[in-house]
């Protein structure tokens, strides 16, 4: 499978890009804004292509033209206002679902945010973050796009476990990033993730178990 990763350049970005490069039966392709971060994902296995997320829709949909599937981790970062919260990590996400559509591209996997759903459990220091991942994941939700909503609770730098929990009781509240790109990986050509959203900590259950 030929597979896009969209804020390639980030730290769950570099994890997956890292992952889809040793993977024999997929090729990573890394949307870049910046041509001087290409050598290291070049490195780690993936082509690169320029195109930016404030930029239009049919620009974006030339970037990812020929892929498979759009894994869409790109964020604006928390360093940056609410203003580059709403440009990105919604006006950003939705883009890029348009490009898909518009690319004929119909796999779609979002990473979100835990509680994304729930306006009830939005911490009030980010609430800006949080109401960009929520209306990105109904406007998700509401498109044709064969998509999966992968919501990991906080994300550590912590070395991934290969093990985490989806349903039921969360013990755990955060979960390395390393995890989450594994994640990605495992629900690509997994069908029965399709068209829905799923919850993602730390836990006890194989990465692969735990999504079948």
């Amino acid at each position: 499978m030929n597979v896009l990763v969209i804020g390639a350049n980030g730290k769950v970005g570099k994890h997956l890009v890292r992952l889809l490069g040793q993977h024999g039966a997929h090729r990573v392709k890394a949307l870049i804004r910046k041509p001087d971060q290409a050598e290291a994902l070049e490195h780690l296995g993936a082509e690169t292509v320029v195109a930016d997320l404030e930029g239009t829709v049919g620009e974006i949909a030339a970037a990812i033209q020929g892929s498979d599937a759009v894994v869409f981790t790109a964020g604006s970062g928390g360093n940056t206002g609410a203003d580059k919260t709403l440009l990105i990590d919604l006006d950003g996400a939705v883009k890029a679902m348009e490009a898909a559509e518009q690319a004929g591209i119909r796999r779609f996997i979002m990473v979100s945010a835990l509680h994304a759903e729930n306006r009830e459990q939005w911490p009030e220091s980010i609430k800006p973050y949080y109401v960009a991942k929520h209306y990105a994941d109904r406007l998700l939700e509401a498109s044709n796009l064969d998509y999966t909503i992968l919501r990991p609770g906080g994300l550590t730098d912590d070395a991934g476990t290969g093990k985490v929990d989806t349903i039921g009781d969360l013990t755990s509240h955060t979960i390395p990033r390393e995890d989450v790109a594994a994640t990605v990986v495992a629900v690509l050509e997994e069908k029965q993730t399709y068209r829905r959203a799923i919850d993602l900590v730390s836990g006890s259950t194989p990465i692969a178990e735990a999504i079948r």
